[in-house]
C-alpha cells in the first residue's frame, strides 16, 4: 500500500482535492457501454435481460420472475443464525429510520394565510441488491426498511441471477426479502436491471418505479446516473470507500483491520488513512501486510490496497488531515483520535461518520442501526445516505382567504410587473374586482 508523506506540503481547502487518491474510471467508455445496455432493455425488454444475464452472469434460460412459492421456501430454509442476525438488524434499522422521520409543519401569518408542509411517500420504489463477488442480505434490510418507514406501499426488489444457484437469486437475499414482506422480486442485475426498473418491462408485469435505490458496481452507479430525470435515485453508491482519521493514540491493528474490511469488497474499493503520525502509518502498513496474507479474499484485497485509489497519507497537522478528509468525502469515515468531538465538528463531507475505537464500519454495515447505503466517489459533498427522506417528497399547501391575500396584494403585483409578467399581476387583481365581491362586501 502506498505511503504518501505529504509533510511540508501546504495543504489547503483549495488544493487538497488534487492530493486525494482516486481511481481512474474510464468514464467515457463506461458511460457509452451503459447507455447501450439501457437502450437494449428499453427496446427489447425480456430478451435483452436474458441476453445480459448470459453475458454478465453466465446464466442461460433466465427466469426473471420470482414466485411467491420460491420466496416462502427461501424464508423457511434461511439459516437460523442468519435469520436471528437479520432480525436484530431489522429492529435497529427500523427504530433509527422511524426516529429520523420529519415532522409536518404549519406556518400561520399574523396577517392571515397559512402555509403547511407535509411529507408524502412515493408510490413505488425499486431496490437493487448487488450480487457477484459477495452476497448482501443486509442491503435488503437497509433499503426495504427505509422505504417501509417512509410509508412506501409498492417495493420492488431486483438482484442478479447466480449461476451457482441455478440462475436464481441467492437464497439469503430471497430469505431476507420474505422476512420483510416483499412479494415483487425479479432476477436481474447490472445496468439492465436499473433500466428495467426505470422504464418497466410490460411483458413480465414490471411497472416503472419512482425511485431506485441500492449499492452496486461502477456500471450500476453509472446506470442510476443516466436514468435520473426518468426516476429519482438515492445516490451514486459505487465501489466502497473507507477513510480513517487517526493520531498517535490510535491502535494500528484496528486501523489495518478496518481498511482490509472494505478492501475485501472489490478490486476498486478505496482505503485511505490520514494521519499526523508517520510511525502509526508504518505500523499500519506492517499490520496490513500480515493481515492480507491471512484473509480469504487476498487477491481482491491486495488489488484494492495497492491501487491508485488507496494510500496511507501522513500530514503535518490535524487541520490538514481534516482538509484532506473533506476533500476525499468518503462513503465511510472513521475517527480514531484523542479528541474525537472536535474532529467530528470539523467534518463537512462524509457519507457516515464512525466515532472512536469501538465504532467500526462493520457495525454500520450490519447492525448498528445506521444505513449502509451511502454516497461514493466524492458525491458525499452534495448527497446523503439512504434514509426515509429518500422516499419522501415535501408538499406545501397554501391556504389564504381574501383578507389575508389583501395583505400581500401590492407585493405580488409589484414583483410581477418587475419581472414583466403582467398576467401574474392580473390574476391577483382579479380577486379584488368588484364584479366578484359578495353582497356583504359591497
Amino acid at each position: 500500500m502506498r505511503l504518501l508523506d505529504l509533510r511540508g506540503m501546504n495543504i489547503t481547502r483549495e488544493n487538497a482535492p488534487s492530493f486525494v487518491p482516486r481511481a481512474t474510471r474510464g468514464a467515457a467508455e463506461v458511460d457509452a457501454s451503459v447507455a447501450e445496455l439501457i437502450k437494449r432493455v428499453r427496446s427489447d425488454g425480456l430478451a435483452a435481460l436474458q441476453e445480459q444475464a448470459l453475458r454478465f452472469d453466465n446464466v442461460a434460460d433466465l427466469v426473471v420472475e420470482v414466485s411467491a412459492k420460491e420466496l416462502r421456501a427461501a424464508g423457511k430454509n434461511l439459516d437460523r443464525a442468519i435469520s436471528a442476525a437479520l432480525d436484530e438488524a431489522i429492529r435497529r434499522v427500523r427504530v433509527a429510520s422511524e426516529d429520523s422521520l420529519p415532522r409536518s409543519s404549519r406556518t400561520e401569518y399574523q396577517t392571515g394565510g397559512v402555509v403547511s408542509t407535509r411529507y408524502v411517500p412515493i408510490d413505488r420504489a425499486g431496490v437493487y441488491i448487488p450480487g457477484g463477488k459477495a452476497v448482501y442480505p443486509s442491503s435488503v434490510v437497509m433499503n426495504v426498511v427505509a422505504a417501509q418507514a417512509a410509508g412506501v406501499k409498492d417495493i420492488v426488489l431486483v438482484s442478479p441471477p447466480q449461476a451457482d444457484f441455478g440462475g436464481r437469486i441467492h437464497p439469503s437475499i430471497l430469505g431476507a426479502a420474505h422476512m420483510l414482506g416483499i412479494t415483487e422480486v425479479y432476477a436481474m442485475g447490472g445496468a439492465g436491471a436499473i433500466a428495467a426498473l426505470a422504464y418497466g418491462v410490460p411483458e413480465i408485469g414490471l411497472a416503472p418505479v419512482d425511485v431506485i435505490t441500492g449499492p452496486g458496481n461502477l456500471y450500476v452507479a453509472t446506470a442510476k446516473r443516466q436514468v435520473i430525470g426518468v426516476v429519482g435515485i438515492d445516490s451514486e453508491a459505487g465501489p466502497t470507500e473507507i477513510g480513517i482519521i487517526a493520531d498517535e493514540t490510535a491502535y494500528p491493528e484496528f486501523i489495518a483491520a478496518d481498511l482490509l474490511s472494505q478492501a475485501e469488497h472489490d478490486e476498486l474499493a478505496s482505503a485511505v488513512l490520514m494521519t499526523t503520525s508517520f510511525e502509526l502509518a508504518q505500523r499500519v502498513e506492517q499490520a496490513l501486510v500480515r493481515r492480507v496474507e491471512q484473509t480469504q479474499h487476498r487477491e481482491r484485497a491486495t488489488t484494492s490496497l495497492s491501487g491508485e485509489q488507496s494510500a496511507l497519507i501522513v500530514l503535518d497537522s490535524m487541520d490538514q488531515v481534516i482538509e484532506m478528509a473533506n476533500a476525499y468525502a468518503p462513503e465511510h469515515l472513521e475517527i480514531m483520535t484523542e479528541d474525537t468531538q472536535s474532529v467530528v465538528t470539523a467534518i463537512r463531507h462524509a457519507g457516515a461518520i464512525f466515532v472512536g475505537d469501538y465504532s467500526p464500519v462493520s457495525a454500520g454495515d450490519y447492525a448498528a442501526g445506521s444505513n449502509h447505503v451511502l454516497p461514493t466517489h466524492g458525491s458525499a459533498r452534495y448527497s446523503s445516505g439512504l434514509s426515509p427522506m429518500t422516499f419522501l417528497r415535501t408538499q406545501q399547501i397554501i391556504d389564504y382567504d381574501k383578507e389575508a391575500l389583501a395583505h400581500i396584494r401590492s407585493s405580488v403585483v409589484t414583483l410581477a410587473y418587475a419581472e414583466a409578467l403582467p398576467a401574474h399581476a392580473q390574476a391577483m387583481e382579479e380577486r379584488f374586482n368588484p364584479a366578484w365581491a359578495p353582497e356583504s362586501d359591497l
